[in-house]
């Protein structure tokens, strides 16, 4: 199975760690989009930019998955969790079960990672390990994902 593209977005507070992680990415053989923001804007506001990559990620549900950023990730996945057929994750630190499970369980298409509670490194190991986890398609979770969808 060939890796998925997977779209990137950040306001200010998870720029860096969105910079950190196209390279990271783009090393490993992914095929990145960077939905912005492009340069640190210390006023911006995350809706701009998460948005978009729900919706990309919605457009494509077998071939594209989003990783989004912010302070605590937590505004950017109910932003992104407003887009029909997104379904992110928050993770900023703790059990790296809550990452396997967003995707063995809830089939999350998109990462909403809190720049200020993890170094770099981390957010490496998360990512790769939220990338490499597939859903189970077991009974239970599609049909729970299924309502979910409405």
């Amino acid at each position: 199975m060939s890796k998925p593209t997977v779209y990137l977005g950040t306001d200010h507070a998870g720029f860096e760690l969105k910079e950190n992680i196209k390279a990271f990415l783009k090393s490993k053989g992914y095929k990145v989009k960077d939905l912005g923001n492009w340069t640190y804007e210390e006023l911006d506001d995350y809706p701009d930019f998460i948005r978009p990559v729900a919706k990309k990620v919605a457009a494509s549900p077998k071939t594209g998955v989003g990783i989004i950023f912010g302070g605590s990730g937590q505004g950017e996945a109910i932003a992104a969790n407003r887009v029909r057929g997104a379904r992110a994750a928050v993770y900023y630190g703790g059990p790296l079960d809550i990452v396997t499970l967003s995707r063995e369980h809830n089939n999350a298409n998109i990462l909403s990672l809190g720049a200020r509670f993890m170094t770099p490194a981390h957010a490496r190991k998360v990512v790769l390990l939220w990338l490499r986890t597939k859903f189970t398609d077991e009974a239970r979770h599609m049909r729970r994902i299924r309502k979910i969808e409405g």
